[in-house]
């Protein structure tokens, strides 16, 4: 296992974030297009709405994965966050997912007060749901044609986790 550090995103770990989603399996895991742009990750991270938090996998000083995390704002959800999860292309299969899973789980177990987690994750992404399955997420339905993606639509199983009573 890579053992690596988690941490809270700055300003300069942006091109570094830039370069994880420039990574084939990276853009063609989510509803990004190719060859993202420096300023639109810039704006993005710059900006953070409130609720939301993103989190970097450190690997001896270079930054390998990012999560970002963000909870509900309206008043009748503020019980739940979806999140998104990237690690860089070269490095997938070697626990960094799950470290940053962990932490995530952490923060929105612990501190954040968060009863459920939620996610949408491509039906094909065996590795994904894998991890998401690993820490208790379960399949609560089925997307049909929910994005286009690499020349044909793809469809999203909904996944969420639902954080047990202490």
């Amino acid at each position: 296992m890579t053992t690596v550090q988690i941490r809270h995103s700055t300003s300069a770990d942006i091109d570094a974030i830039t370069r994880i989603y420039a990574g084939k399996k990276a853009y063609t895991g989510t509803l990004g297009l190719p060859y993202p742009s420096l300023e639109v990750w810039q704006k993005k991270l710059g900006t953070m709405p409130q609720g939301s938090y993103s989190l970097v996998a450190d690997l001896n000083g270079e930054v390998v994965g990012n999560l970002f995390l963000g909870v509900e704002q309206n008043p009748r959800r503020k019980h739940v966050a979806s999140f998104g999860i990237w690690v860089r292309d070269d490095l997938q299969g070697q626990q960094i997912g799950s470290q940053l899973m962990a932490a995530a789980i952490d923060l929105a177990d612990n501190w954040l007060n968060v009863h459920r987690l939620e996610i949408t994750v491509y039906t094909d992404n065996d590795a994904a749901i894998a991890l998401y399955r690993k820490f208790g997420f379960e399949i609560e339905g089925e997307g049909k044609d929910f994005a286009f993606r690499d020349g044909s639509y793809a469809n999203v199983f909904y996944m969420a986790r639902i954080r047990s009573a202490a």
